[in-house]
Formats: C-alpha cells, structure tokens, sequence
C-alpha cells in the first residue's frame, strides 16, 4: 500500500488536473457556442449559392470544365484536423476514415495529394510520406472566409491545372454539442450540383458562361469554408466532451485516493494505538 505522504500527493496533483481540464471545459463550451452560430449562419447563404449556381448552369446548359467529369489521374484529399490535441477521437476519426480510403482506392502514392488543413493532419500525412501539396495551420477558433480565402482559391486553381482530377473533403460534421459524424463530401467536379432540385427560372446578364466562371470558384470556396465552420464546431464540442470526461475521471480518482488515504491514517493510528497499549501492558 502506498505511503500517507504518497496517497497525499497523488491527491494533491489529481485536484490541479482536474482545475485544468474543468477550466478547459470551460473555454471550450464558450468556444462552441460561437462557432455553432457561425456554422449555423453560414447555411443559408451556402443553399442560396448553390441554388443560383444550379439554375444558371443546368438552364443553359454549359459544359465548364468545373461541371464536367474526366478520367481521373490523379485524386486529391481535402483532410481537415485541428492543430492541438485533447479532444478526444475528433482528429483520430477523420484521418482514419482517409487512411482506409486511400488504402482501398489506391495502390501507389503517387495516385493521390493531400491538402491539410490543421497541425495534426499534416504531421500524420508528413510521417506517411504522403504527397502535401498544399497545407495551413493556425486558423484562429472562429475563422473568417479572409483567413481561408488562400487556400480556397489554390485549392479550386490546383484543379483547373488538373494537378488532380477530382477533389474529396473529409471533416467532421456537427450534429450537436455529444455528436459529430465524419463525413466524406466530393468537392470537386461539382457533378452533383442541383440533382433533386426544382429548377427555377432566372433573367440574368451577361451572359451564362461569364456568370458561371466567376460563381462555380466562390461556389466550390463556400463549401471548404462551410466544412471549415462545421469542423471547428465539432472541435470544440468534441474538446469539451474530452475535457468534461477527463474532470469527471479525475473527481473518481480523488474520491479513490482519498478512501485510500482515510484507511490508511486509520491504519496507521490503530497501529500506534496497540504499539502504546502492548508497550503499557509490558511495563506492568
């Protein structure tokens, strides 16, 4: 059995953990109430886009290469992860499910490139030996479109120069502040656009090609930084979830080593008490 000075100390240190990971909760709980509005917020304006998108492209019926489909020579992973740690499976989740991916599409390396977005995505694709060819870490908590403006539009260009024929993201999708679903989206070509929408009938100029060839760019960047807002959500709730499991966890422990600790001084002035009365009982 551990010593009183031991049992003592392992309190003592379980209570400050237990101060920082509460403290932990806290920030992250304050954290997700924000980045849920914006994900919230951003949904509206990304269905309208999309909706506007639809229509111009199917009315008229414009082959952009963005729409169109081509034999595929290469693919490209958008990963989205978080640059720290200590938020339970959030991170380990989505670089499993692309891990399992590739393996099963792929038979060479050189097949696929990984657009990282997040410290710990990059550095699990950076010991892989994977193929980054583009990456971005330090977003703040709650991103603005300026903050991601970079890699958007290099992302959606790195296509148009065929330096991959088709884009997938992988993130973590919010459903609420216990759940996250990770979710593989295709990005790009944007083959799915309008499929199961009514069409509506819009009067625009100039003409359809032009509207379009700026539209589909800011399109296909609203989806990035929509997945964007709903993976940092995720982070946070996921985060907070951890932080609230690891407090309850150490709560367990101090209540453990603080019965430990009460029998053991018990014990301890049990065992002085007949040592005092053995002692007496010799004298007599």
């Amino acid at each position: 059995m551990a010593s009183l000075r031991d049992l003592k100390s392992r309190i003592n240190s379980t209570k400050k953990t237990s101060q920082i990971t509460k403290a932990m909760q806290m920030v992250s709980a304050s954290a997700l109430s924000r980045a849920e509005m914006n994900a919230k917020s951003f949904v509206p304006y990304m269905e309208k886009i999309q909706d506007v998108v639809a229509n111009v492209a199917l009315g008229s019926n414009i082959a952009h290469p963005m729409l169109v489909t081509r034999p595929v020579k290469k693919t490209g992973y958008l990963v989205i992860t978080s640059d720290r740690g200590l938020a339970g499976a959030y991170n380990s989740s989505v670089l499993r499910l692309v891990s399992n991916t590739i393996k099963e599409r792929h038979k060479s390396k050189d097949e696929y490139a990984i657009i990282a977005i997040g410290r710990v995505g990059y550095e699990f694709f950076k010991k892989r030996d994977d193929h980054i060819v583009l990456n971005i870490v330090g977003l703040p908590d709650q991103p603005s479109f300026a903050d991601i403006m970079k890699i958007s539009s290099k992302t959606v260009q790195m296509f148009a120069d065929q330096t991959f024929d088709e884009l997938y993201m992988f993130y973590n999708h919010f459903v609420n502040a216990i759940s996250q679903e990770v979710t593989e989206k295709k990005l790009l070509p944007l083959t799915d656009i309008g499929s199961g929408k009514k069409l509506t009938s819009y009067e625009f100029e100039p003409s359809p090609e032009e509207i379009l060839e700026v539209l589909l760019p800011q399109y296909a960047e609203s989806l990035i930084y929509g997945a964007l807002l709903d993976g940092k959500a995720s982070e946070h709730a996921a985060r907070m979830t951890a932080m609230k499991n690891a407090t309850d966890n150490a709560k367990e422990l101090i209540d453990s080593y603080t019965l430990q600790y009460n029998r053991a001084r018990q014990a301890a002035i049990t065992q002085e008490i007949t040592e005092i009365v053995g002692g007496a009982a010799a004298l007599e």
